[in-house]
This record gives C-alpha cells, sequence and structure tokens, in this order.
C-alpha cells in the first residue's frame, strides 16, 4: 500500500513585518521551505576601500555572474579576493592497505 505524503504548503509573501510575525506563531512543520536558498550575512566591518582599474568587459562579466548568484557585485568581487587568498584544506591521501 502507498503512502500518502502530506501537501506542503507554500509560504505566502507579506506584506508587513507585522504580517509575517504572525504566521511564525503557527507550526511550521507542513511548509515547503524549498523555494528558499541560503543567505550568507556580511558581519565583518570592512575598514579599508580600493581603487581598481579593470576592462568594461571583465565588468560587466563580473556583473553577470553576481546578478546569477543574486549578490551586489561588488561583494561578489569581495568574495572572489577571499576565495583566492583563503588556504585550502589539503585532501589527505590514504595509503592502500596491502593484501596480505
Amino acid at each position: 500500500m502507498k503512502r500518502k505524503h502530506p501537501k506542503l504548503r507554500k509560504v505566502p509573501v507579506f506584506k508587513t513585518d507585522e504580517e509575517a510575525e504572525a504566521f511564525l506563531e503557527q507550526d511550521l512543520s507542513d511548509l515547503d521551505f524549498s523555494q528558499f536558498k541560503p543567505v550568507h550575512f556580511e558581519i565583518k566591518p570592512k575598514e579599508k576601500s580600493i581603487n581598481l582599474r579593470i576592462s568594461e568587459a571583465l565588468l560587466e562579466s563580473v556583473r553577470a555572474h553576481a546578478k546569477r548568484e543574486g549578490v551586489p557585485y561588488q561583494r561578489f568581487i569581495r568574495h572572489a579576493l577571499e576565495r583566492a587568498v583563503t588556504p585550502r584544506a589539503v585532501p589527505v591521501k590514504r595509503s592502500k592497505a596491502k593484501a596480505g
């Protein structure tokens, strides 16, 4: 016998903060949260600014990539710089056990 999965409700769009707060007072376990994507918050203060000259073509490409990721282009550039200078974890090579 097939088991019925309960139909998940869509999360509504709210016009006010009060509507959203009132909505959160209920059981949310039957809501479909698949429409949401993770959000990263910028918490560290940015103390320095830079002036950078790049080609128009590169800037347009950066803007297009940033738009696809849903972030402002300057944040996209900052994240690219952070990724470029952050050391990556080196995968641990495992030795193959000898058959004996």
